[in-house]
């Protein structure tokens, strides 16, 4: 990938257990221009590897003003004290909340809307090439 059309950071996230306690881990946020509607997060939960997600790019930035999302991903802000956004996720292997900074989340999409500004994501796509891709995997 080329750094230039490439936005990613390092989050220090928490992992919100049953019993309200936290576990701290550690999460990459990568954007890309060339696929510019989506996140990818991968989770690092041990020496395994890596648990990657990806979702929507507006529902991060709707979920730092309010709650966002139905099914497997939900976003908020904490609304309490603090630089806190909450991340649900839901598969059927099971369920997690996260704590993310907020504060350094909102920086990073910053950085994305510099990239691909909002509302001009489908510039960036090259639809003759995914239509080939398509056509060749079926």
């Amino acid at each position: 990938m080329n750094s230039s059309t490439t936005v990613s950071a390092e989050l220090g996230l928490r992992l919100v257990v049953p019993d309200r306690t936290t576990v701290p881990l550690l999460a990459r946020v990568e954007y890309t221009a060339d696929d510019p509607y989506a996140i990818r997060m991968a989770f690092y939960v041990g020496e395994d590897e890596p648990v990657e997600w990806i979702f929507a790019r507006e529902l991060l930035t709707v979920g730092i003003v309010r709650k966002v999302g139905d099914g497997d991903v939900e976003v908020w802000p904490s609304g309490t004290d603090d630089d806190t956004l909450n991340l649900a996720l839901s598969s059927p292997f099971g369920n997690a909340l996260f704590e993310a900074p907020l504060t350094a989340l909102a920086e990073f999409l910053h950085r994305t809307h510099e990239l691909v500004p909002a509302g001009r994501e489908a510039e960036y796509i090259d639809i003759d090439t995914e239509l080939q891709n398509l056509l060749w995997q079926s």
